[in-house]
């Protein structure tokens, strides 16, 4: 499996653990988009930094080919799936914090 195969993978499992398992539906939330929008530049920043230093190394094989900021593009789907995964657990343990507290436990 190649590193774009995964980066898809991970996207698809944020967005189907989302909507299916912790029914957060954080992608229809403008907060989210916001939230997305301030980390993206950082971790653009971030990507640059690691690659041009040659802290990390992607293999041209293993990758589409297309660079952004020194790292491949697959680098920002697995922003979005740990933004969106980040998101929607917390959603989802604060809404189960508020039902245990309702309930007086």
């Amino acid at each position: 499996m190649i590193y774009s195969d995964i980066a898809l993978d991970a996207v698809l499992f944020a967005v189907l653990l989302d909507l299916f398992v912790l029914r957060s539906q954080m992608m229809s939330r403008g907060i989210f988009w916001l939230t997305y929008g301030l980390i993206l530049p950082f971790q653009l920043l971030t990507n640059w930094w690691l690659t041009s230093n040659q802290i990390v190394m992607y293999s041209n094989a293993e990758i589409i080919g297309r660079r952004l900021a020194g790292a491949p593009i697959e680098d920002l789907l697995f922003g979005f799936s740990l933004i969106l995964l980040t998101l929607s657990a917390w959603e989802f343990f604060y809404r189960q914090a508020r039902k245990t507290s309702k309930a007086g436990l």
